[in-house]
């Protein structure tokens, strides 16, 4: 999964990079390690909540009506003059929806490695869902998805590809955490500069997605 790295180190992924680090007045390291982390936590959860039909259409009506990518294309009138409320308010309904009663603890582990407080990194996260969203939405036009079993199908590999079991074991851990921060440092070598030879799962799409 270190190609979510590539999108980070990207252009368009340092100006997301920049544009959440000023919206939400966080250092630009720390913002960079909490959507290392972040980004994969937040997908493992949305192929969760897609593994039932129900949850699969609601994900795929989500992104067939408001998060159709086109916010990938406005990113810079997106954090001209501070991000929109109503962006704000949608990125804490997706984190709610999609983490549930999880939330408090995946933010508790994350900002524990990266130096913030929950709180710091529930803003970061709320900026960077609807971001992700715009992504999936992307990728569900480029490639035609019209029903809950394609998008299932895509969610699917966008987490598996060539990552591995623990790979996969670590990000469950983390969704199923009670914030007590005991599996932080192996989440942290995974992702924050630890195994660099996966190339695929959502490292891998999102890398070819922003151009590396």
């Amino acid at each position: 999964m270190s190609g979510i790295l590539d999108l980070l180190n990207s252009d368009l992924g340092k100006s997301i990079i920049s544009g959440v680090s000023d919206s939400t007045g966080t250092d630009k390291n720390k913002t960079n390690s909490v959507l290392t982390l972040g980004l994969p936590v937040l997908m493992k959860a949305l192929e969760r909540n897609a593994s039932t039909k129900e949850g699969a259409d609601g994900l795929l009506g989500a992104l067939s009506k408001k998060h159709d990518g086109s916010i990938l294309d406005n990113l810079g009138d997106l954090f001209k003059g501070g991000v929109d409320s109503s962006v704000l308010n949608d990125g804490s309904k997706i984190l709610g929806h999609v983490l549930g009663n999880k939330q408090q603890g995946v933010e508790q582990i994350i900002g524990q490695k990266a130096g913030l407080d929950a709180g710091s990194v529930g803003n970061i996260l709320k900026v960077a869902a609807p971001i992700l969203m715009g992504v999936l939405g992307k990728q569900k036009n480029e490639n035609s998805l019209e029903n809950s079993s394609d998008l299932t199908g895509l969610l699917g590999n966008l987490l598996g590809g060539s990552s591995s079991k623990n790979e996969q074991g670590f990000l469950e851990k983390i969704l199923d955490s009670d914030g007590d921060g005991s599996i932080i440092d192996d989440v942290a070598g995974m992702f924050l500069g630890g195994n660099k030879k996966q190339s695929g799962g959502i490292g891998g799409l999102l890398g070819g997605l922003f151009g590396k």
